[in-house]
């Protein structure tokens, strides 16, 4: 018995030296895949969503969704003050579908974070690589979103993540929380280097100066504030055909951009309630080159309880508006004429300007005004095991032009989308 006592000492006390000073020590590998079904009235499509790869384009029904989430962390020590390396893989629906490499060329990328991070003190932690964008109430991950869809302002006017250091903190009390980031503009990988018009290169840092503060006045209410600003580099759209007006002053390819957003968070027992007030404008970035300016409004209610039938569940409301009228519209993240055919439209994420106001234009439409979004968000949650979240969805967008692409080439004033998704978390 002695020695089968020592025996057994020696092997824990093996055990406990590789979990805490071997390769595997503090080693996590957690993730997610989340299978979708989606009907799309606009296009008349209906089929499975699932690692279909489409760089460069994004679109508010497939988004983030209907793809493989992996999260590899590894901590170096024990404690709060430990540093930690952190990288998210996901393949196709990721961040890293749409970075953009110094010369524009979009997507190829499967990381959608990869940072180090590096305590100061239980207060203070330094950051540098890749990381993720600090505005707003909505998360990226499938198994931490309260709908099956994102909504229109973190798809259309949030920045995306940045390349840069940063430094974040709290105050004593755990109660105030601040965050600041210096990068590269948001989704560049490096500094831009542009094509001029004289066939030589314009080659910018394009800095980027983002940060967040949050003030948890309650256990239950979180108010917080966040805001961007720094030169970006514009799309250019002078090769495709028609593409006059929009962004095509090659001798000056940089125009400022500046963000500003201010969300809530109100959470007590199984109620959750979220708003977001947006503003943002991007110097040339407008479909008629001038000031391109947004602002928008996000509301979300979410309910969670227990049925004697479906067992743990949920529902969710979520109500965005998103105006995009100035100057024919655009912005940092609405691009026009990608997936559409026509240079003024976005027809598949139902931005731009009225296809008739440019028909009978004598200016190319540089009177035009761009398209106002909203959209209304329906979901129901079911939870059958802890790892399990089933998500069916209905929700209607609609514009004030006539900007949504059909299937016969003509174009609609709304949209409806009806998907049903599948995530599972391990």
């Amino acid at each position: 018995m002695r020695e089968q006592i020592t025996n057994t000492s020696l092997k824990v006390d093996s055990l406990e030296d590789a979990a805490t000073t071997g390769p595997l020590a503090g080693l996590s590998i957690t993730g997610y895949i989340d299978p979708v079904y989606l009907y799309n009235r606009a296009q008349r499509s209906s089929s499975f969503m699932f690692l279909n790869h489409d760089p460069g384009v994004y679109d508010y029904y497939n988004s983030t969704i209907g793809d493989i989430y992996l999260d590899i962390k590894k901590t170096f020590g024990v404690g709060p003050l430990a540093p930690a390396a952190e990288i998210v893989i996901q393949p196709n629906r990721g961040f890293g579908a749409q970075l953009s490499n110094e010369h524009g060329v979009v997507g190829g990328n499967i990381v959608t974070q990869a940072n180090v991070t590096v305590p100061f003190s239980s207060t203070k932690t330094f950051e540098v690589g890749l990381m993720t964008s600090l505005a707003g109430y909505e998360l990226q991950p499938s198994n931490q979103m309260l709908a099956l869809t994102h909504g229109l302002l973190y798809d259309f006017s949030e920045p995306g993540n940045m390349v840069g250091i940063g430094l974040k903190g709290s105050d004593a009390t755990a109660t105030r929380f601040w965050q600041v980031m210096l990068g590269n503009e948001q989704l560049r990988t490096s500094g831009a280097i542009v094509n001029a018009a004289n066939n030589t290169t314009k080659s910018n840092w394009t800095p980027t100066l983002t940060a967040r503060f949050d003030n948890a006045t309650s256990t239950a209410l979180d108010v917080g504030v966040s805001g961007t600003i720094g030169r970006q580099s514009l799309f250019s759209q002078c090769s495709e055909p028609g593409g006059y007006g929009y962004q095509c002053n090659a001798s000056s390819p940089f125009g400022m951009v500046r963000y500003l957003e201010t969300d809530l968070t109100y959470t007590k027992d199984k109620l959750q309630l979220n708003a977001q007030l947006d503003y943002g404008e991007l110097q040339k970035g407008a479909w008629n080159g001038g000031t391109a300016r947004w602002y928008g409004l996000s509301l979300l209610g979410h309910q969670k309880w227990t049925s004697a039938w479906f067992g743990h569940m949920g529902a969710t409301l979520r109500f965005d508006y998103l105006n995009d009228t100035a100057n024919g519209g655009g912005g940092s993240n609405i691009l026009y004429g990608l997936t559409s055919g026509n240079p003024a439209v976005n027809g598949t994420s139902g931005f731009g300007v009225d296809p008739g106001c440019l028909k009978q234009s004598v200016s190319h439409g540089s009177e035009c005004k761009g398209a106002a979004r909203y959209d209304i968000t329906a979901d129901m949650l079911f939870y059958p095991t802890a790892q399990i979240i089933v998500k069916l969805e209905y929700r209607h967008d609609a514009a004030s032009h006539p900007v949504f692409q059909t299937s016969d080439g003509s174009y609609s004033r709304s949209n409806d989308t009806a998907a049903l998704q599948f995530v599972y978390t391990f």
